[in-house]
């Protein structure tokens, strides 16, 4: 058995509360809900949230606003904290640097690879710099290629490749649907069973 194990952790949904959706209610915008859970395309799904931005003049510093507010779901801080004194771990998200600092804090500062938001002098979100395509199960393929077997966790449509990529992968609080739909797949709900399953495939 390798010793040479790394697990890839989605944060929203997973380790966070959806980001977009405590927005969504700060600012009474309910279309802005919408998360990868249900929108598989997820370029389709960012720009679609950038124009209902645009429209209400709504920028950078409120939605940091917001998410100064969010913490980590209960027990998840423990659960990486358990899982960081027995291997390694990283998360891999396609939420953006200028988002996940204040919940990186409240998590320990674990490592994260996710992408980058362009903002305007006046805060204005403009657009955004995915890291790579198909981040997730890239990122993965590049860790298997230098030697590390590959545990995976996640919650959304964007997470079953790098699930499905690794020698071990779990969904974690998912959808009926998406559990529905990938019946070869183990689903939990409480972090205890996540890493029971996790501690087992090391």
């Amino acid at each position: 058995m390798s010793e040479l194990n790394i697990v890839c952790l989605d944060l929203e949904g997973v380790l966070v509360p959806e980001i977009w959706i405590a927005f969504s209610e700060a600012s009474g915008i309910p279309e802005l809900r919408r998360t990868t859970r249900d929108e598989p395309d997820y370029d389709k799904l960012m720009r679609w949230r950038l124009g209902i931005l645009k429209e209400h003049g709504l920028g950078l510093k409120d939605v940091q606003r917001t998410i100064g507010t969010i913490d980590p779901l209960p027990g998840a801080r423990e659960f990486l904290d358990a899982l960081r004194e027995r291997t390694q771990a990283v998360i891999l998200s396609d939420t953006f640097t200028q988002f996940a600092k204040p919940l990186m804090e409240k998590l320990g500062w674990p490592t994260l690879l996710c992408n980058a938001l362009e903002v305007a002098p006046d805060g204005e979100i403009t657009g955004y710099r995915i890291r790579t395509e198909q981040s997730k199960l890239s990122t993965v393929k590049a860790l298997q290629s230098v030697g590390f077997d590959t545990i995976a966790c996640g919650d959304s449509y964007n997470d079953l490749g790098m699930i499905r990529a690794s020698k071990a992968g779990f969904l974690f609080r998912s959808t009926e649907k998406i559990i529905a739909d990938n019946p070869d797949l183990q689903a939990f709900t409480e972090f205890d069973d996540l890493k029971a399953a996790i501690f087992k495939a090391l």
